[in-house]
């Protein structure tokens, strides 16, 4: 049905469809209706709707400070702090209010850091496909044209390279000798759920090492469990010199933080960067309230072990579909790409299955579920998606006629 006319600029393609309440993986409408949810609003309530500890906390939090200013100490965001950079093995956090903001950060460190070698113009290595944000240096650094599109003159100061291809990096290097860092995602989310292969990881570490470049990771999507370890790089067995952090921390409360270890954790001083909102009490203390139930629940280890059976489960409903080119994935990241559009079967899972997905690169059916979800559920995704892929039998007539080798 169409929606009605709103004030709000159109910024999204909204389906019609309005949720009232959730509880763990399911969500309701405002007709009751019940929906499994597999994305978990874009990797950002791993633990869940209505987690009753982190409404708790909130509730109790907002009776007694939400902000103060980072002119004062706030002991919620050192103690977050501490604890990320303990999880991490990093040094220092900045605390922001998204991931753009996280990765604004990480961009200005590799400019100071470059700065500092007396590089006038530094330039950062980033990849294509890869996505960073919306804002003009994070949409700079996005390696897509069709999300920059309008918002020429974008930033300078950006080589892009293939993606998990350790030679184009080398060659990168020999033909530039202005890059002073690498930006990148372990698994390239908005990409198409694009896995970065630990060996090119290690490769890249080593490089950024030989030539003095920053390694920054972008862990907004993968990061705090959500591949089955608490950093998508750590399946790698690397650490980072820079690391952006947002989406589950908070557990749909907004948070961004920016890590960094090493000489990169003192590039910031007084007036270099700042925040207004960032890093509040109430962010904060939720932030440490997801990390106490992620590490009492060993939260990491069952995706790990729930990726598993989602990508199995998905491999074996969807073995020789005429049109899924690939299943991938890590953890609970699983990517189904078609060999066309798909981005009508958001709308069509709602409508006929009841299950949240998004669609990437227009092809690629993007899965994120809650971090929580049980077996049932993750089973229960894969029956709805198989459902959902299942072809017509319109579909199949047109094949059998199109294709005398078709069989019915």
């Amino acid at each position: 049905m169409p929606l009605p006319d709103s004030s709000l600029m159109k910024a999204y393609a909204r389906q019609p469809v309005s949720f009232v309440r959730g509880q763990g993986a399911l969500l309701w409408d405002a007709e009751d209706t019940q929906y499994l949810d597999a994305i978990a609003g874009v990797a950002v309530t791993s633990l869940g709707h209505a987690h009753p500890e982190i409404a708790a906390v909130i509730a109790e939090q907002a009776g007694l400070l939400l902000h103060t200013s980072n002119v004062f100490r706030i002991d919620w965001q050192e103690r977050l702090g501490e604890r990320l950079c303990r999880l991490a093995g990093m040094q220092s956090a900045f605390f922001c209010n998204s991931g753009a903001e996280a990765n604004e950060a990480a961009l200005k460190l590799a400019r100071l850091h470059g700065h500092g070698r007396r590089v006038a113009h530094p330039q950062i290595l980033v990849m294509d496909n890869g996505f960073h944000g919306r804002t003009l240096a994070t949409l700079s650094a996005t390696g897509n044209p069709a999300k920059q599109r309008g918002f020429e003159p974008l930033m300078p100061g950006f080589v892009r390279v293939p993606y998990d291809d350790i030679e184009a990096v080398r060659q990168a290097a020999a033909r530039y000798d202005d890059i002073v860092a690498v930006l990148i995602e372990p698994v390239q989310g908005e990409g198409g759920i694009r896995v970065a292969g630990a060996d090119y990881l290690r490769q890249l570490r080593d490089l950024c090492d030989a030539h003095g470049w920053l390694l920054m990771l972008d862990e907004i999507q993968t990061g705090l469990g959500r591949t089955g370890a608490w950093f998508g790089h750590q399946h790698a067995g690397i650490v980072p010199d820079v690391m952006t952090l947002a989406k589950a921390l908070g557990n749909g409360v907004p948070i961004g933080a920016c890590l960094a270890r090493g000489s990169a954790a003192s590039l910031i001083s007084p007036g270099r960067h700042g925040s207004t909102f960032g890093g509040n009490p109430l962010a904060c203390r939720v932030g440490c309230t997801v990390l106490d139930i992620m590490e009492r629940e060993s939260i990491p280890a069952r995706a790990e072990r729930l990726g598993r059976r989602l990508l199995n489960g998905l491999h074996q409903a969807l073995h020789g579909h005429p049109d899924v080119l690939a299943v991938r994935g890590l953890g609970l990241m699983a990517g189904i790409e078609l060999n066309h559009n798909c981005q009508a079967l958001v709308g069509q899972a709602l409508a006929r299955q009841r299950l949240l997905i998004t669609v990437t690169r227009e092809s690629t059916i993007r899965l994120l579920p809650p971090l929580v979800c049980d077996e049932a559920q993750i089973d229960e995704i894969v029956a709805r998606v198989a459902h959902l892929l299942a072809p017509t039998a319109a579909a199949q007539r047109s094949r059998r006629a199109t294709d005398p080798l078709a069989t019915a």
